[in-house]
């Protein structure tokens, strides 16, 4: 998927120098059967992803406050790529507390996360926004569905690198001024809300086809349940109307 990460403007530093808002790691408490080889594998792919999409997070937000038309704009997207680096430094290290080499879980997706930024490069500062608020929320839904199928400590680690903190509401406070002063901006950013939903959910089933430690998160296994076709016919049924439900909150149509 996109990038991910909880979409949020947590800026300035915590103890230690960590960014303030970050998630504490969840210590590795693994169950019974973790030693289970590919569920062990289904997992280093899960967090190698996220890691990438927080790192590319940070890069992206940072390239955003560089071409932000205010100085209190630039600020806010600096303190959100601040909070998106830090959720890579929690994965990061619960990687090596594994046992893991961080950027050899990452880079099995580096070229299909690039081959999405690459087609959904935006062509300007509103689109840019659509992009992180729309197209990375449907991978941030995304992820929170297969965290119905991991460890109570993934589950924790995963949920609490996605946490919201405050990039949604930015976005939807810039798109819907951007729309009220020009209500002509609104068709052009529902057509491109439409297109990242779709290469996103495309993007999403080319890398599960890809990774079969993946996919065995959804659909398990003998020793470990997974989802069946009606409750993966449901779970993309929610993803749909969450969507909806974002391009709403921007006063858009989906």
């Amino acid at each position: 998927m996109g990038a991910a990460g909880g979409t949020g403007g947590t800026s300035g530093g915590g103890p230690g120098g960590e960014p303030a808002g970050v998630p504490e790691a969840v210590e590795p408490a693994f169950p019974e059967g973790w030693s289970d080889p590919d569920y062990h594998a289904a997992v280093v792919d899960l967090l190698g992803l996220l890691a990438l999409t927080e790192l590319v997070a940070f890069e992206r937000l940072a390239d955003d406050a560089a071409l932000a038309p205010t100085l209190p704009d630039k600020a806010a997207l600096a303190g959100m790529a601040v909070a998106e680096y830090g959720h890579f430094v929690v994965l990061r290290d619960r990687l090596e507390a594994m046992g893991v080499d961080p950027a050899a879980a990452m880079e099995p997706f580096v070229a299909p996360v690039e081959a999405f930024h690459e087609r959904t490069a935006p062509g300007d500062w509103l689109e840019g926004l659509v992009k992180a608020y729309v197209g990375d929320g449907i991978g941030i839904d995304f992820y929170r569905e297969i965290t119905a199928y991991v460890d109570p400590a993934t589950r924790a680690l995963v949920v609490g690198v996605l946490a919201d903190t405050g990039h949604a509401e930015f976005v939807v406070g810039r798109v819907r001024a951007a729309i009220a002063a020009d209500p002509r901006v609104a068709g052009r950013l529902a057509l491109w809300g439409r297109r990242l939903v779709g290469e996103a959910l495309g993007q999403a089933q080319r890398v599960a086809a890809e990774r079969d430690a993946l996919s065995t998160l959804l659909v398990g296994g003998a020793e470990r349940p997974g989802a069946d076709l009606a409750e993966m016919g449901r779970m993309l049924a929610r993803l749909t109307e969450a969507h909806t439900r974002r391009m709403a909150a921007l006063g858009l149509s989906a």
